[in-house]
């Protein structure tokens, strides 16, 4: 494990300015041409933010556990929603990662592996908006910040590795079974609702709260929730964990995006 994460690091490193440009490339182009450009990454989130807490709290009447004011409310949902999103994007995007390149697929000098973690680090890039727009949300209702948000970073590092080790095995099945496309989109959707983003992990009575750890969502949801609005320190005992089984899904994923990318020209 440890020579093939090496091997993985050393080629990403080598082909660090190819990568850089594809990411500068991809996130541009997702708003070539749109009047407010960069703004619907704020915008999107904000909106959505409005639907569901509309939704969920005016109409539905939801309340969230030990919270009093609709602010709280959506903020909870709002820090949810972010690392659903991340997810969501990156699921939705890494089968045709490959198959919307075709020109640069056959091309025999060009690493194809590149391109679904192009997409991880678009992702990653909407997600930090987000936070940011989060973080100012915190501001205006609490009037500060804690120093825990200074963990964000160690917080998200193996949830990026995660995602990058399924949007390997994703991008390569997509080549070949391009169903996967729209299994996508129901994955995506069944996460949502199957991950605490609307409610809280402990609202859940037994047995379905002990499955819902095995969320890869639920521990970085309720992380993010803890370090943002509650000031706490990471479990590191439950991120040290999920670090481990991230790194296996990384070097799975990545293993078996290399085992069939000699397939990839032929089929498309």
């Amino acid at each position: 494990m440890q020579m093939a994460g090496s091997s993985l690091l050393g080629r990403v490193w080598i082909r660090r300015d190819v990568f850089w440009e594809l990411t500068k490339r991809d996130i541009a182009g997702r708003y070539s041409g749109s009047f407010l450009g960069l703004l619907w990454s704020f915008l999107n989130p904000l909106l959505m933010l409005a639907v569901y807490t509309l939704a969920f709290r005016q109409f539905l009447g939801m309340r969230w556990p030990n919270m009093e004011t609709g602010a709280d409310f959506s903020l909870m949902i709002f820090s949810g929603m972010i690392v659903h999103t991340l997810m969501a994007e990156c699921i939705a995007r890494a089968p045709t990662s490959i198959v919307s390149n075709v020109n640069l697929v056959k091309r025999v000098v060009f690493p194809v592996a590149l391109l679904p973690c192009v997409t991880v680090v678009s992702a990653l890039f909407n997600a930090a908006l987000s936070l940011t727009v989060l973080l100012l949300f915190v501001l205006m209702s609490h009037h500060s910040l804690s120093l825990s948000l200074l963990y964000l970073p160690c917080l998200f590092a193996p949830y990026a590795v995660l995602l990058c080790g399924i949007s390997w095995f994703m991008a390569s099945v997509g080549v070949f079974i391009r169903d996967i496309t729209q299994l996508a989109g129901i994955i995506t959707t069944m996460m949502m609702f199957l991950s605490p983003v609307f409610y809280p992990a402990s609202s859940l009575h037994e047995p379905y709260r002990s499955w819902l750890l095995y969320n890869p969502l639920t521990l970085i949801i309720e992380q993010t929730r803890g370090l943002v609005l509650f000031g706490k320190a990471p479990d590191w005992h439950a991120l040290g964990l999920y670090a481990l089984v991230a790194l296996a899904v990384l070097l799975a994923g990545y293993g078996w995006f290399r085992r069939t990318q000699d397939g990839f020209a032929d089929v498309l």
